[in-house]
């Protein structure tokens, strides 16, 4: 596993870090994360309402934090499921990444995702690690 894991260009509008993604690690078509090309993106992810609002474009946010409207009906119902499902917020992510930055946003994640088996990366989708299979969070 080369990715580069953990970075800025990493992080979507809606405060997901794409290094958590299981399908930015699968095998064949890795999908390169919500700031980067389509290529190779599921059909949910190229279609993502948030990824895609106009809002953000309108107004060039990097962040869903930079809109007037936060936080609204999509971003709410999106931080629910992954709240509930995928032991994370996005509307935590999206305040931590406001008040601290996104370099000690990133240090978190770190932190967060890492095994305590093998110090290899967990993802939100399964939490389990990637490298030795370890479950850290149950879904």
């Amino acid at each position: 596993m080369t990715k580069n894991a953990f970075s800025e260009e990493l992080i979507a509008p809606c405060g997901m870090n794409c290094s958590i993604c299981k399908y930015y690690y699968r095998g064949k078509n890795q999908c390169p994360g919500c700031r980067n090309p389509d290529e190779n993106k599921s059909k949910y992810c190229i279609e993502c309402i948030i990824k895609n609002c106009e809002e953000l474009k309108k107004d060039n946010s990097k962040f869903c934090f930079e809109c007037s409207n936060i936080p609204c009906k999509k971003l709410k119902n999106l931080d629910k499921r992954y709240r509930t499902k995928y032991h994370m917020s996005m509307l935590e992510n999206l305040d931590f990444i406001k008040k601290n930055g996104i370099k000690s946003f990133l240090e978190k994640e770190r932190h967060k995702w890492k095994c305590l088996e093998c110090k290899g990366i967990v993802t939100c989708h399964g939490g389990m690690c990637l490298k030795c299979g370890f479950v850290k969070y149950k879904n």
